[in-house]
């Protein structure tokens, strides 16, 4: 017999031989009905891998995202199979699950593969699945596996044994088709019900553009039609609100290939946008005991070799500035963290000064390749909503919590109300990622997870995810597609305090190290933008929008009351314009409509003469006429709906 550790802690006996499916049978049958992967001793395997020895099992099902990569893993096989029926003589090389869906990267040779061939792999994948063929998994030889693909001329697939070590590698079976696979499958083809291939793209073997380039054709599956229905006319409203669409029609920012790729350009309204946004926070700010500083865009390369950027960053970020002066150089800001170590080390502070609380927002810059750039989201120079709070440990678990506070609010406040609190911490087995002694590390993670608990989070450990410095907490946040964002950190570190030294005098008059916190609750300026962007459709908070209100006169005889009616928005500190172009008010309605403008104020004849407006919501909503004074009072309330105070 085994002992069987279950996730609610239940702990069963099974014959040795058992599968994770005969375990999910004993639970319930309909729970087995649905049960498609699992996990045994953190490793995934097969429903029908037999177990030997005691262990914790986790049985996932299509709602879990390790549900999902099993699915969506095991239809890349399909498509894979596919691809070979119908272009026969390819060459295969990898093809794993990824956020939504999958990708199989091939050697089409001869054959060209476009979006009108779509249709044609989806039948065929389809027809396979239906025929509902097993996944099995069988070890093989280094030598065997070398053997079968030197024989088909696959060079890839060569390459990626030939790293392998013998004794680790297996195989995955499925109809006649074969590939070189670690593991994690549904038991069968035939629970893929719907294929949908959505995309064709060059891509380096190995990312290596030196390598040779490959097609890499991209889908996504469904245990069911009607689910690929849902998730296609999401894709459709996903296009619609897509960031960099939104921000060239509202004329919000602007890249030129002069500037530099991933340079984002902000335009007026964008850097109005920008501002508020700022304002609000240093606001929060101000009241939670921050100080704002200022540092540099460049620094001296020693300051990130003492900080441990250079090491892990170096060789993939913008090169040093070489200056006139012999062996001088200088890099541009990765970070604000090494600054604002260099700010708290300006002078000696005591345990009664403590905490310091330094607020910048800090531009900093990147190289991402090329190929990775994608509007506000991934860029080589941007802004972020940065501080650092030195104290001592005794004040670690409050401040933590403070700043979880500040977070809250802020999302809050944007309309990100559905999220869930990630802890990300080391993965143990890869030591070498991170710098900082074992005992710091525990500290530290242990104070994330506590002050999680306290303040009554939803949260989630995830593993490997820690920065090399230290553990976070990430706030991952659901938008109106339900698509999930990371927005904001918050992180502990024991070990940029000690790499630069930075010390206070405690009570006892001894010199004590303090502790440091990272938190940046918008995460950067530009991404937070964007991810706003395509939540509220371009739609912002009445508080945060450029243009709360335009004023339409009826004729141009009207322009002078219209002229009057800003003027009074003004003094009431409403943003609004006048449209007073010789267009329709049909026509001057549907552009503020697709300007994005909350308010439209129709001013003539009638409204002149009773000293009011007529107020059209965005979206059409007719809200009749109304004096200024109730106009006014209904965009303050709105705004204090959603703007509360910190």
């Amino acid at each position: 017999m085994m002992k069987i550790t279950l996730p609610d802690g239940s702990i069963r006996e099974y014959e040795k031989g058992s599968t994770p499916m005969d375990i999910a049978k004993s639970i319930s049958e309909g729970f087995a009905r649905n049960v498609i992967s699992a996990k045994f001793n953190d490793t995934v395997l097969e429903t029908v891998t037999p177990l030997n020895e005691d262990g914790a099992l986790v049985l996932y099902t299509w709602k879990d995202k390790e549900g999902k990569k099993a699915f969506w893993h095991s239809s890349s096989h399909i498509v894979a199979q596919a691809l070979e029926e119908l272009y026969p003589g390819i060459k295969l090389t990898i093809g794993p699950a990824i956020d939504n869906g999958f990708y199989y990267d091939v050697d089409f040779g001869e054959h060209t593969v476009s979006e009108k061939d779509f249709p044609l792999i989806e039948k065929k994948a389809l027809e396979i699945a239906r025929g509902k063929h097993d996944f099995k998994m069988r070890p093989i030889s280094k030598a065997e596996a070398l053997s079968l693909y030197k024989s088909q001329g696959n060079e890839f697939k060569v390459e990626l044994i030939e790293n392998l070590e013998d004794g680790t590698i297996t195989f995955c079976d499925h109809d006649t088709f074969t590939d070189l696979c670690r593991g994690g499958h549904i038991p069968n083809t035939g629970i893929v019900k719907a294929i949908k291939i959505l995309n064709v793209a060059g891509a380096y073997w190995r990312g290596d553009e030196k390598k040779p380039q490959l097609t890499r054709i991209y889908g996504i599956s469904f245990p069911k039609q009607k689910e690929l229905t849902e998730y296609l006319a999401l894709v459709e409203e996903a296009k619609k609100r897509d960031h960099r669409k939104l921000g060239k029609e509202l004329e919000l920012f602007a890249f030129s290939q002069k500037v530099g790729q991933g340079l984002p350009l902000w335009l007026p309204k964008g850097a109005a946008l920008r501002e508020r946004l700022e304002d609000f926070l240093k606001k929060a700010q101000k009241k939670a005991g921050y100080e704002m500083v200022i540092t540099p865009h460049i620094g001296q390369k020693e300051l990130y070799v003492t900080s441990g950027h250079y090491e892990k960053y170096g060789a993939d970020s913008f090169q040093p500035i070489h200056t006139p002066k012999e062996d001088e150089e200088f890099l541009l800001k990765p970070m604000n963290c090494p600054h604002h170590c260099e700010i708290y080390n300006v002078r000696p502070f005591s345990y009664r000064e403590l905490p310091k609380r330094y607020a910048e927002f800090g531009t900093v810059y990147r190289y991402e390749q090329s190929g990775e750039l994608h509007g506000l989201t991934r860029v080589r120079g941007f802004t972020q909503d940065d501080a650092h709070i030195f104290c001592t440990p005794e004040q670690l678990d409050q401040e933590f919590k403070n700043v979880i506070d500040l977070s809250l609010y802020v999302l809050g406040s944007l309309g990100f109300d559905n999220f869930t609190a990630q802890v990300s911490v080391r993965d143990l087995d890869t030591p070498e990622k991170y710098i900082g002694s074992v005992e710091n590390w525990e500290k530290a993670e242990n104070a994330i997870i506590n002050a999680a608990k306290e303040k009554g989070l939803d949260y989630v450990i995830e593993k490997g995810e820690a920065a090399f410095y230290g553990p976070k907490l990430d706030f991952m946040v659901k938008d109106a597609l339900g698509r999930q964002w990371q927005l904001g950190t918050i992180q502990v570190d024991y070990n940029l305090p000690e790499r630069f030294d930075l010390t206070y005098k405690g009570s006892d008059n001894e010199l004590h190290r303090p502790v440091m916190i990272h938190r940046a609750p918008f995460g950067s300026m530009e991404r937070f933008i964007a991810l706003l962007l395509e939540h509220t459709g371009g739609n912002f908070p009445l508080w945060l929008i450029p243009e709360q209100a335009i004023v339409l006169p009826v004729s141009e005889k009207h322009e002078k009351y219209a002229e009057k009616v800003l003027k009074s928005l003004e003094n009431d500190e409403i943003r609004a314009l006048v449209d007073a172009r010789n267009e329709t008010v049909g026509k001057k309605i549907r552009e503020a409509e697709m300007n994005k403008i909350p308010f439209m104020l129709i001013v003539g004849e009638n409204e002149e003469a009773s000293n009011t407006i007529s107020v059209r919501r965005h979206g059409g909503e007719d809200l009749g006429s109304i004096s200024l004074e109730q106009f006014s009072d209904l965009v303050t309330k709105e705004i204090n709906s959603t703007l509360k105070s910190f």
